[in-house]
């Protein structure tokens, strides 16, 4: 069956066939165990005689895979024999070998986060008509805007496109977390409900995200004690020095585009609309209003100083959020020189 591509995954847990072997891997186990229970759902239907749960240990013995995925449950229809957290290494593919190789009916699904593809479990499942290896990677971009979509519609209720591209930005990093995430904006809307920018702010944003947009958005805009302030929350909730540094160098990035559309003869509105990912419609005003005060050779300049500050966040004595702060006041005051 072999490696199976992005667009035939939705289909293939549906209706795994006569599948033997599936591999999950990747860097993402939320998105594993996701997948893994999808599996789950589909073959064993809710039946807890049809599933059986073995342990690592459970490798060692090579001919067990394949024993209990041989095995009829009582209750009739096809079990499902799941592994967690394995590796690679001799045991693993001697069973997932033996599996491969046995009279079925039952599926054996491995869970093998961070496996490398040169792994020889990889190879084994991969090369065997009987197999099916799915990876498992953190999505960005419009791939996590369509599993937002349908996991929202999973748990009925649908999302403005603002606050999908809103959760694209900032969730993701672990599917089960984003699903997490998800629920409880479900749970808030309603059954039915329309997800709106606002419901995602009221509901799951974090803290010291929101206070360093906010700190960026004042001081590009010249609102020292604004920026200062916001700057300070920020790090009491959990921002790091580097985080800082970066987000502000991403955001001076967007604002240097934007300025070179402009400076062509694009108007402002344009310009910002035109930026991917799409501007946050609440920053919308702040982000023009940077625009009339900066220049595209301030913006390069700028740039250059916050690559500069990342750089001494990591090599000198001196502590790492004094130099954040003092780069994010340091645009600050320029910007308020400029109004």
């Amino acid at each position: 069956m072999t490696k199976l591509d992005a667009r035939r995954v939705s289909a293939f847990l549906a209706d795994p066939g006569g599948c033997r072997v599936v591999l999950l891997h990747g860097d993402d186990p939320g998105l594993i165990r996701e997948r893994a229970e999808t599996l789950v759902r589909r073959v064993a239907e809710g039946d807890a005689l049809r599933l059986v749960e073995l342990g690592r240990e459970a490798l060692r013995s090579p001919g067990q895979l394949a024993m209990e995925a041989a095995s009829s449950p009582l209750t009739g229809g096809r079990c499902l024999v799941r592994v967690r957290d394995i590796g690679d290494g001799a045991a693993p593919v001697a069973a997932a070998k033996a599996a491969l190789a046995g009279p079925g009916p039952g599926l054996v699904v491995l869970e093998a986060p961070e496996l490398r593809t040169s792994s020889a479990l990889y190879k084994a499942t991969e090369g065997s008509a009987q197999g099916a290896v799915i990876a498992c990677y953190r999505e960005r971009g419009a791939e996590l805007a369509n599993s937002i979509g349908h996991i929202l519609q999973e748990l009925g209720v649908s999302a403005e496109p603002a606050a999908i591209e809103w959760m694209v930005q900032r969730l993701g990093e672990d599917r089960m977390l984003l699903r997490r995430e998800l629920e409880k904006l479900a749970l808030f809307v309603g059954a039915g409900g329309r997800v709106t920018p606002e419901d995602v702010l009221a509901c799951i944003a974090e803290g010291s995200a929101l206070d360093l947009e906010e700190a960026l958005m004042a001081a590009m805009t010249g609102e020292t004690a604004v920026a200062d302030r916001a700057l300070a929350t920020a790090f009491a909730e959990g921002a790091n020095a580097v985080q800082v540094v970066r987000a502000a160098l991403r955001h001076v990035q967007r604002l240097h585009l934007a300025s070179l559309a402009i400076a062509a003869g694009a108007a402002a509105s344009a310009a910002v609309d035109g930026l991917r990912p799409p501007v946050f419609f609440r920053h919308k005003p702040a982000f023009e209003r940077a625009l009339r005060l900066w220049r595209p050779e301030a913006l390069e300049a700028a740039g250059v100083a916050l690559l500069e500050a990342e750089r001494r966040t990591k090599t000198t004595g001196i502590p790492s959020e004094v130099v954040a702060r003092n780069a994010v006041t340091g645009l600050a005051r320029q910007a308020a020189a400029r109004r």
